[in-house]
């Protein structure tokens, strides 16, 4: 089944050349059929690049999916046009009212600042709240993850030394988890962070589960409630060229950064890189959909509320 997007959204061109179906709206109003509802919290600086990403991966599931996306009300994007965001975004406020079946929350560059200090803290405070009675399952990822397990939990972050950055290797801890169905022993996840949060303080909450990690990159996969949320420290959407743009980004800048691990041959920027982790992005992502979204999800939408209390 494909994903039912917005008319005119810029990621429906670009997947149609790489051969992903995707509907749009009216088309998809025409089908018996009750989509499962997924809203995207895009916190992300370039809007149009992460829509794409997340598009492709949830493409690939059976399931019909009807997407949403929301913004920040007390946020300006400035990378994205205006006019972007006034069609395809809604604020909080306008659906805090709404049920949804899944919800994605991005990361966002502010990991190196105190939570209390993101411009916009309380209102996602209160947009996670939200998530938590008005979603079946909600995926953190990356400072969004930081960020979630600090508001639920407590969980601090901690800056790094220096950026973590690459594609590193990562094992499961309960290979019998859903979210893991198809998985090899061993996959890889591409990492951007200055901060992380830490195995000891995960391990030492109650409702809290350390589902995968790294040698190299720590802890990476965390779920609560049964997998109502799953907090994700990585970047599995990462496109192929998105560690190689941010390097470039970031030389332009003067800023200190190193050559990404594990990414390009021989460690040389000129070669391309090589792609290890797109096949367990796609199982994560399906996985998701599947046995925490669509098996989960009551019948009825309307139903979803009575979730909040379990």
């Amino acid at each position: 089944m494909p994903l039912t997007l917005q008319k005119n959204l810029p990621a429906i061109e670009l997947l149609k050349k790489e051969h992903i179906f995707v509907m749009d709206s009216l088309r998809a109003s025409t089908q018996d059929i009750r989509p499962l509802r997924v809203v995207v919290l895009n916190l992300m600086p370039l809007k149009i690049t992460t829509e794409t990403d997340l598009i492709r991966l949830l493409s690939n599931s059976p399931l019909q999916v009807e997407l949403d996306f929301m913004k920040i009300k007390g946020h300006q994007s400035k990378n994205t046009p205006v006019e972007h965001m006034q069609q395809f975004y809604r604020d909080f406020d306008i659906i805090r009212n709404e049920y949804y079946d899944g919800m994605i929350i991005t990361g966002a560059p502010v990991e190196q600042l105190p939570f209390e200090e993101v411009t916009y803290w309380d209102e996602l405070r209160g947009i996670f709240d939200w998530a938590y009675t008005h979603v079946t399952s909600t995926l953190y990822i990356c400072w969004s993850a930081q960020a979630g397990l600090h508001h639920f939990f407590g969980v601090p972050k901690y800056d790094l030394p220096a950026k973590k950055f690459g594609v590193f290797k990562h094992t499961k801890n309960d290979p019998f988890q859903p979210i893991f169905r198809g998985f090899d022993d061993e996959f890889y996840v591409p990492h951007s962070r200055h901060t992380e949060i830490r195995r000891e303080d995960i391990i030492s909450r109650e409702g809290l589960t350390l589902l995968s990690e790294s040698e190299s990159a720590g802890v990476h996969l965390v779920m609560s409630r049964g997998g109502r949320e799953i907090y994700i420290t990585g970047h599995s959407e990462y496109s192929p060229h998105t560690l190689h743009d941010e390097y470039v980004r970031d030389l332009s800048k003067g800023l200190p950064i190193n050559i990404p691990d594990n990414y390009y041959p021989d460690n040389d920027p000129a070669k391309a890189p090589v792609v290890r982790w797109r096949g367990h992005a796609n199982l994560l992502f399906t996985n998701w959909l599947n046995y925490y979204v669509y098996q989960e999800t009551p019948f009825r939408i309307e139903d979803i509320k009575n979730l909040g209390n379990l």
